[in-house]
């Protein structure tokens, strides 16, 4: 059986983090999944600081660039920055596939890119994809 992995969303916009919590639980997901609204509070998630010094390391971060506080570029940067974190996987959630385009033309370093709302079978897709890592789902 696999194990569940640690999901970190670094998301300000109540709706879409709403919209992926209904899609875990219609999709009977077991990963633990921490949300965040702003960068600033993502990066002290990721060093430890208080109030997350028992916060555990996510397997994969779900990221909005567009931010408050410090922006998700900064987060992403501080992340690709850091050795014991640079191995997370990082899905950055864009608005359209136009916003993807310029993203990757503009070489935002993301492992994928994923449209909001999350779309849940891409999501599952891209974490399928990636080696050790299981969406795991309960059965009945």
């Amino acid at each position: 059986m696999a194990t569940p992995i640690e999901i970190l969303m670094v998301e300000d916009d109540a709706g879409d983090i709403a919209y992926t919590r209904e899609m875990f639980a219609e999709h009977r997901l077991r990963n633990t999944m921490t949300v965040l609204s702003d960068g600033l509070q993502a990066i002290g998630y990721l060093r430890r600081e208080p109030p997350y010094q028992d916060a555990k390391r996510p397997d994969l971060i779900l990221l909005d660039l567009n931010l408050p506080m410090v922006d998700g570029r900064t987060v992403l940067e501080f992340i690709r920055n850091e050795p014991a974190l640079r191995e997370i996987v990082v899905v950055v959630l864009t608005t359209s596939e136009v916003e993807e385009q310029v993203l990757r033309g503009f070489g935002v370093p993301a492992d994928r890119y994923v449209r909001k709302p999350v779309d849940f079978d891409r999501l599952v897709e891209v974490v399928r994809t990636v080696q050790d890592f299981y969406v795991q789902v309960e059965t009945y």
